[in-house]
């Protein structure tokens, strides 16, 4: 989509206000992402080009917190992977500084702006299609979760407090059930039977954190497939988008990872017969995960994992229904019962892993074993 003279312009100015040397050539919407706003700067006989981002703040409200965890992140990143690899920016982030050293640059409207290195010769997938896009998503995330281990997890500010604490969204739903602002709550009760069936079941992650059985890492807790970089032989590149890194648990990364490549079919498919495992792409990302994972997990972190498998599509549904019985204001609809339809598709999302839990499990067993 081609820029106005208007908003060109306006970028222009904002760019302006970065640490970026050179005349601007162009400047075009980047990506697909449905959070910030993005754009690719591109900068007269420079190699390289920028990312410029304008930062959703009704979604982040704590910016200073979102860029410091952003650039403490990062800068870890590259002094682990100093001396392993030729150049480090190509394997993680680089945050370009204000001219007055700020990490994002903050405009007369009030909007929020911060500018990346961008990363040429990479590529993502929505969707999983082989084995070996599987191994390394697998390895991207094992590889990110080990890098950081050596990060105290207290050091990083929770932008999202509670994003994947099971008993603040039951208590949402339980909120919600309680207003019925939207007179739904008729057509939702077998679901809600369903979800109150597996309450305790769901909570053994959170559980075993509060006994003190797993430690706190530091979590990317967006691991959708997209969120990583491949190079043109679909090998580990860099991991991406790290507004969402926070404090967290293993089990919910790798259990949220699961939920997007296991499922044979869409997230809001209404013929719930199409929705199967895929098996062998969950034994793909599994083992790429452990051969970078297994090495500092505890026992009782590879035992969690597999209940962050079940955790996370239950959680979504969760708050699927959440929104539905509440008329449907937080996510983003196409037709009447939308939500409705996602929340039935997770439940049976659940159901498969629940039928097919002595398999998943042998695989983390074996898996394990050979790492």
């Amino acid at each position: 989509m081609n820029l106005t003279n208007d908003v060109y312009f306006e970028l222009k100015n904002v760019v302006s206000q970065f640490d970026i040397s050179g005349e601007i050539v162009s400047i075009e919407k980047f990506g697909s992402g449905h959070i910030n706003d993005t754009f690719r700067v591109r900068i007269d006989n420079a190699d390289t080009s920028y990312l410029l981002q304008k930062i959703n703040h009704h979604i982040f409200p704590n910016i200073d917190g979102l860029m410091q965890n952003i650039q403490l992140v990062t800068d870890h990143l590259k002094n682990v992977m100093a001396g392993s690899v030729e150049d480090v920016t190509k394997h993680t982030l680089t945050i370009i500084p204000c001219k007055d050293s700020k990490l994002y640059h903050k405009d007369q409207d009030g909007q929020y702006w911060r500018v990346f290195i961008l990363l040429d010769n990479v590529k993502s997938y929505d969707i999983v299609e082989t084995y070996q896009q599987a191994y390394s998503g697998g390895r991207a995330f094992g590889q990110f979760q080990k890098q950081l281990s050596t990060l105290d997890a207290r050091k990083i500010v929770e932008v999202l407090p509670n994003f994947h604490n099971i008993d603040f969204r039951l208590n949402n739903l339980k909120n919600a059930i309680r207003e019925n602002k939207a007179n739904r709550l008729d057509e939702v009760k077998d679901i809600l039977d369903y979800i109150n069936s597996r309450e305790n079941r769901m909570r053994t992650v959170l559980h075993m954190a509060e006994n003190g059985e797993l430690p706190l890492r530091i979590t990317h807790n967006d691991t959708k497939f997209n969120n990583v970089l491949l190079d043109e032989n679909d090998n580990v590149q860099c991991v991406i988008d790290l507004d969402t890194v926070m404090p967290g648990y293993v089990a919910y990364d790798f259990g949220d990872a699961i939920r997007t490549i296991i499922n044979s079919a869409a997230e809001d498919e209404k013929d719930l017969s199409k929705i199967v495992l895929n098996i062998p792409l969950f034994q793909a990302y599994t083992e790429g995960y452990l051969a970078e994972a297994a090495e500092f997990l505890t026992e009782e972190e590879i035992e969690s994992l597999f209940y962050g498998v079940l955790l996370l599509p239950y959680m979504q549904a969760v708050r699927f229904l959440t929104d539905y019985i509440d008329g449907d204001l937080y996510y983003k609809i196409h037709y009447l019962d939308h939500n409705l339809v996602r929340t039935r598709a997770q439940i049976k999302l659940v159901q498969e892993l629940e039928q097919h839990e002595t398999v998943l499990k042998d695989i983390l067993k074996n898996t394990l074993s050979i790492n």
